[in-house]
Parts: C-alpha cells; sequence; structure tokens
C-alpha cells in the first residue's frame, strides 16, 4: 500500500511542472561527515536527483558541526533558487531548536520542504565484556555503576534514545555525544565506551561478527534484518521509539515548479526496486508523500520532542 502511494505521487506530478531549473550544479549539503549513515543516505538522493534530471550535477557538500546545525544554517541562507538543499534530520529540525536558543535559524519557517525520503530503527548495542544480555540486565547493571553511552552527537537519534531510556528505566547514565556515529563505534569497539545508540546499516556487520551485541531495538516488532534482537517494546520499554530520518528542504521561498519537479523526481526513485532493496538491506524505510506531508510530519516531530526535551531536562550538553 505504502509503496502504490508513492508511485501514485510520483505520477500525480503534472509534466508542465518544469522550469529552467536546474542552470548549474545542485548542491545537496550533508550537515554530518563523510562517510556517516545521513551522507551514505546524501548520496544515494543527490544520485537518485542526478537519474531523474538527466544526469544532471548534483554534489553532496559535507558541511559538520554543531549537531548538523552549520548545515542547516547555511542553507537556511542560500538563495532559494534550488541549487542549494539540506538533507535534514531529527536534530536539525526537531530537537536543536529546542537545546540551542541561539541556533540562528527557524526549521519551519526558513525551509522550504521538499520530500521525507527515509527513515531507520535505533538500536543499542553493547561491548560484549560488559556482561548484560538483555535490557533488564543492562538496566540492573546501570543500577550499580555508571555506563557510558555513546551517540553520533547533541540532539541526534542517540541523544534522545538516551534521554528516553534514563526517562522509561530510573537510570542515570553518562551521555557521550560524538562529532559522528562512526567516531563512538570506533571507541565501542575498543572498550572506551560501554554501549551506543546507532542506525542498523552500520552495527549490524559487527552483531554479525559478534563484536558487539544488541540489547534492543526500537519499533513495536522486531527488525527483519535483525530477528534475535528483542525490541525495546517487548522488553516493557515501549516509550524508547524514535526512529531517524532523513528529509531534503530548500530554502525558505523556494519556487514551486522546481519543488514540484523534485519531488516527482525523488518519489519515483523511491519506488524503484533498486532503491528499495538498497534501503532495505540497511534497514531504512521509504517515506515520500508530498511537500505538505513532510511539513506536518516535521511539525509533529518538533512538538513531540519539545516535550521530550522539556520532561528530560536535556541541555545540548547533557
Amino acid at each position: 500500500m505504502k509503496r502504490r502511494l508513492l508511485l501514485a505521487t510520483a505520477l500525480a506530478v503534472p509534466a508542465l511542472a518544469q522550469s529552467p531549473w536546474p542552470e548549474r550544479p545542485v548542491r545537496l549539503v550533508v550537515p554530518f561527515a563523510g562517510g556517516t549513515s545521513t551522507d551514505i543516505i546524501g548520496r544515494l538522493i543527490a544520485q537518485q536527483l542526478s537519474a531523474g534530471l538527466g544526469g544532471h550535477t548534483v554534489v553532496v557538500d559535507n558541511r559538520a558541526g554543531a549537531g548538523g546545525t552549520i548545515g542547516a544554517q547555511h542553507v537556511a541562507t542560500s538563495a532559494p533558487d534550488g541549487h542549494t538543499l539540506l538533507l535534514g534530520v531529527i536534530g536539525t529540525h526537531a530537537v536543536n531548536p529546542h537545546l540551542m536558543p541561539n541556533l540562528g535559524y527557524d526549521p519551519a519557517r526558513d525551509f522550504t520542504p521538499v520530500i521525507a525520503h527515509s527513515k531507520t530503527k535505533i538500536l543499542l548495542v553493547v561491548r560484549p565484556q560488559l556482561g548484560p544480555r538483555s535490557m533488564a540486565e543492562f538496566v540492573a547493571l546501570a543500577r550499580g555503576r555508571t555506563l557510558s553511552i555513546g551517540s553520533p552527537g547533541t540532539g541526534t537519534t542517540g541523544h534522545l534514545a538516551h534521554a528516553l531510556l534514563g526517562e522509561a528505566a530510573g537510570i542515570a547514565t553518562t551521555h557521550v555525544p560524538y562529532r559522528d556515529g562512526g567516531r563512538a563505534l570506533t571507541d565501542l569497539l575498543s572498550g572506551t565506551l560501554d554501549a551506543m545508540f546507532y542506525h542498523t546499516q552500520f552495527v549490524r556487520p559487527h552483531l554479525e561478527a559478534g563484536t558487539i551485541l544488541g540489547l534492543g531495538i526500537t519499533g513495536q516488532e522486531r527488525s527483519m534484518l535483525l530477528p534475535a534482537i528483542a525490541s525495546f517494546a517487548e522488553q516493557g520499554l515501549p516509550a524508547i521509539n524514535v526512529e531517524g530520518w532523513w528529509a531534503v528542504f530548500g530554502p525558505a521561498a523556494m519556487p514551486a515548479p522546481i519543488v514540484a519537479r523534485m519531488n516527482g523526481v525523488l518519489n519515483a526513485a523511491l519506488v524503484q526496486p533498486a532503491t528499495i532493496a538498497a534501503l532495505d538491506r540497511s534497514g531504512v524505510e521509504p517515506m515520500g508523500g508530498s511537500p505538505e506531508d513532510l511539513a506536518n510530519f516535521q511539525r509533529a516531530e518538533f512538538a513531540r520532542w519539545r516535550e521530550v526535551v522539556r520532561r528530560a531536562n536535556i541541555t545540548a550538553d547533557s
């Protein structure tokens, strides 16, 4: 049903929604470092957009730092001509505004929604030497000693999952934000970290090799890719339900014909078998839909995480 809806949305874009755009290379700003999950999704989107535009050049511009806000602010202040886009995430558009009072941009006012592209579940993984083999054992251990939990950075899904864990299980652990998830994973593998929250695509090879262990995954059901890992919900912690997501935005006031054309190209790409297979291998699900769908989704996420930040008293330094 979801895939039929995406296809219908793609086909509904009028052929007349054409414009002189693009007149020069299109830049997709990825607000995290190369090699991260956001970078991988960004490069997939760049390929999809280029193919849909007849091979036009679409380049990925990595502008990492400050939980994604450096890249986001750059796009917010760029010309709204369709040649500079942002790969937004939960941090840039739903969380950081509540953590950073001097953010420099408004996630709704300063951007034009294009498309919600894809989403992924989040896992809690630990080094095997730590001992726990279930969430119950992990919580019991955390009540007796201080455990360190890494994340890809401030305002990321890992940061949120850490806060939800503390709230749901009533435990205090040390959040260790990194510049990107790859560095956190390296420290977990070396024993510097006790645990971390991260996406399926990077932890799966290490889970299969046994160099790290998965204790829980978000969502009501287990992942088909990792069926041995119980969901947080089935372990009595349904409140740990954050998902990572990726969405394309442009600067505010981007022309509607350009938005419609981009949206149609990317919706069409999301229903292609090769795209679905590539996303499935990484534990990523297609989203798609209209720009209005993304605007509504972003507003709902903004409101939801505002309340979580308030309840858990999360700060940029926590």
